[in-house]
């Protein structure tokens, strides 16, 4: 049997999304844990993670930070590592109303997609996981099996978000009027903004306050 074609798109976004964690969180404490990660790189992601929360400072500029780390570490020790994260902490903490919306599209032939501005190491096993179809994400850049710190063209994140998955609905042909994507941040809102089907997953008071104005669907408020 040929298999069948699909219809439409739906994008997840996965950290507070498809994932009720950060995964970035789970990376980092689980590298310091193993000896990838200095003391000072730590604290300094803790800190870039503060200021990523409360929005003090540019958000492009907070995720080009906390990638610095990688610098020096081996492709494989971080897939390993990475691998370990997803099995171990970030399966658990899927959101099972969103595994819900994936198994809802996958039965009308919609492509599932994530994307994220999560590094590939932590979106490709989880791509795996849930069935996912395709996969848009941070790829870092690395030179002879090592990273360099920096990321490979732009970091997936806002007004990148929004360009990746244009151009992606465009190369497949879909139509932007019939395509859904799963956000939970106002950082999401550009994405959110050229969809049909905008959804927002416990969305943060910003972007909760928009949906409402707007009548976009809502999965999970915040309390």
């Amino acid at each position: 049997m040929e298999p069948q074609t699909k219809r439409y798109i739906a994008f997840f976004d996965l950290d507070k999304t498809l994932l009720s964690i950060n995964s970035g969180s789970a990376l980092v404490r689980e590298a310091y844990r193993r000896g990838l990660m200095s003391t000072s790189d730590l604290v300094n992601a803790i800190y870039l993670s503060f200021l990523y929360k409360f929005h003090l400072r540019d958000t492009a500029l907070i995720v080009a930070g906390m990638g610095r780390w990688l610098k020096g570490v081996e492709v494989e020790d971080l897939k390993i590592l990475s691998e370990h994260v997803v099995k171990e902490h970030l399966i658990e903490a899927i959101r099972p109303e969103i595994f819900s919306e994936i198994n809802f599209h996958r039965k009308n032939c919609g492509e599932i997609v994530i994307l994220s501005s999560a590094i590939f190491q932590i979106c490709n096993p989880l791509g795996t996981y849930i069935g996912a179809d395709n996969i848009i994400c941070t790829v870092m850049e690395s030179a002879d099996g090592v990273f360099k710190g920096s990321a490979e063209n732009k970091f997936c994140l806002e007004d990148e978000k929004r360009v990746r998955l244009m151009e992606y609905c465009e190369m497949q042909n879909y139509r932007l009027d019939e395509a859904f994507y799963y956000g939970d941040s106002i950082s999401d809102l550009s994405a959110l903004e050229v969809v049909g089907h905008p959804v927002c997953v416990r969305p943060d008071r910003k972007l909760s306050r928009i949906a409402v104005e707007k009548g976009w669907r809502i999965i999970l408020h915040l309390p």
